[in-house]
């Protein structure tokens, strides 16, 4: 049985202690360290090699978002899941663009832990349905329409349905059967998308995408494809 190690890192003791419990009731998971903050973190990362960090977006010292962008000028791929609160919406959206695997209220279930965890050890973004709709609706309130620069990078009903899709955590199979295409459409759309928002990775896209107002365009034709859970 493969074993994942667990880093988390938040300020509050009860926060970390809560999360150690749950996550000891499954064998497949074990948590190989803890810390404050960013700065206490990140040699903790070195030497303990974990698979997985949980990580909290505002602690003293050195915050979540500050965290991240040292991991990313480090080269390290260690995958970070954020632990979040009901206020933190725009945070959240910044943490996608540096490469978050997920997010996660700090209230989350036992089964929604343990979910983004295997998936962040895949490589895969999950985005649970309440967290997507938080950051969609909180987006939507301070768009008023797209500006006129960002006319060249506008998605096809298509693309954003396909973007829509990705950000709730769908994969490129899935994707292609529930709208009756192939796999290899699927991912020659993300290509241009990835093109017109100039990133260059599916997180990147959803947060691009979610800072523009491209995903409140989810309607219309886009009405006759129903993804699971969407």
């Amino acid at each position: 049985m493969i074993i994942y190690k667990i880093l988390i890192v938040d300020d509050h003791l009860v926060v970390r202690e809560g999360l150690k419990l749950i996550l000891e009731t499954n064998e497949q998971f074990q948590v190989v360290g803890e810390a404050e903050n960013g700065a206490e973190a990140l040699p903790m990362m070195k030497e303990l090699h974990p698979d997985v960090i949980l990580m909290d977006l505002n602690m003293p010292v050195m915050g979540g978002l500050e965290t991240m962008q040292e991991l990313k000028k480090q080269g390290s791929s260690i995958p970070v899941i954020i632990l979040t609160t009901y206020n933190e919406d725009d945070l959240m959206i910044s943490g996608l663009a540096m490469g978050a695997k997920g997010y996660l209220l700090k209230d989350t279930s036992r089964e929604n832990l343990f979910r983004n965890i295997e998936s962040a050890v895949r490589g895969e973004t999950l985005l649970s349905a309440d967290i997507m709709e938080r950051v969609i609706t909180a987006r939507a309130q301070q768009k008023d329409s797209i500006s006129p620069q960002n006319e060249a990078a506008r998605l096809t009903d298509k693309e954003t349905l396909i973007l829509q899709a990705v950000a709730r955590g769908f994969k490129s199979k899935v994707i292609a059967i529930d709208m009756g295409i192939s796999e290899r459409t699927v991912k020659a759309h993300l290509t241009t998308i990835y093109n017109k928002l100039g990133v260059d990775s599916r997180s990147q896209a959803v947060a691009v995408a979610l800072e523009r107002g491209i995903l409140d365009q989810t309607k219309g034709n886009n009405d006759e494809y129903d993804f699971p859970g969407l």
